[in-house]
């Protein structure tokens, strides 16, 4: 494993400026384990897209964004206010599953819901509700495709991990990919007029003998990706659509 990180430079030329989120990114630009970098264009990560301005539908599309593949539940997009352009192809996959109530039961009242420490164990339990997610993302039309959550922090990291993790990528670009996040929690705080939602995230993970870090770089070490793969029981052009970035690797 690598243990060196992207650098600042390599993390801004990631971003992705849409008016309203502060947590998009391209998940191109990363080492992958063969010495070449992830494709860019492909796929981005972000927080709920209903926070875009009005101004910044405009940027999405300039970016090539074509396709938004929405994991949060049905009563969170209740609550959205903004209307979505005709030319933005929306799929709603809700990863979470919360209907499975012998699973969410304890992590919702533990409060780990919002950490990495329910990531293996959700892809043990219900590994059909990522992928669903992945099989959206993996086959939209042509264009860009953006999956979000809320926060853009949990549900759409685990699907960040699997989907860098399906081309080998290097695991310290995975975690360093999720930290940006973790080190974006100031403003996203600031743009709901909240706190940063982090420390006390932290100070939970500590209470469970780790860190929000080691909990993800965890997750990171102990998946079995292709264990997950088999019970994931994605269609034959899903998963070659996965292990291919959409055909923009060999």
């Amino acid at each position: 494993m690598r243990h060196d990180t992207p650098n600042d430079s390599t993390r801004k030329a990631r971003t992705i400026h849409i008016d309203g989120l502060v947590n998009a990114r391209d998940l191109g630009g990363l080492r992958r384990r063969n010495g070449s970098l992830t494709p860019s264009g492909i796929f981005y990560r972000a927080e709920s897209i209903d926070f875009i301005q009005p101004s910044g539908w405009q940027q999405l599309y300039d970016s090539g964004i074509r396709t938004v593949v929405d994991l949060r539940q049905q009563s969170e997009r209740d609550k959205d206010v903004q209307s979505r352009p005709e030319w933005l192809n929306v799929v709603h996959s809700d990863l979470d599953g919360l209907d499975n109530d012998e699973f969410w039961n304890s992590y919702w009242e533990q409060g780990l819901g919002s950490t990495a420490l329910y990531y293996l164990p959700h892809l043990a339990a219900m590994p059909e509700r990522a992928s669903a997610a992945l099989t959206a993302i993996v086959t939209a039309p042509e264009g860009g495709v953006l999956f979000h959550c809320k926060s853009g922090r949990d549900r759409t990291g685990l699907i960040a991990l699997l989907l860098l993790s399906a081309i080998d990528t290097e695991p310290e670009d995975i975690v360093d990919d999720y930290l940006e996040t973790v080190r974006l929690g100031e403003v996203r705080g600031n743009r709901t007029g909240r706190a940063n939602p982090e420390p006390a995230l932290e100070a939970l993970c500590q209470k469970y003998g780790t860190t929000t870090e080691g909990a993800f770089r965890a997750v990171v070490k102990e998946l079995e990706y292709a264990d997950f793969i088999a019970r994931a029981d994605l269609s034959e052009r899903a998963h070659d659509a996965l292990h291919t970035w959409r055909g923009s690797i060999a």
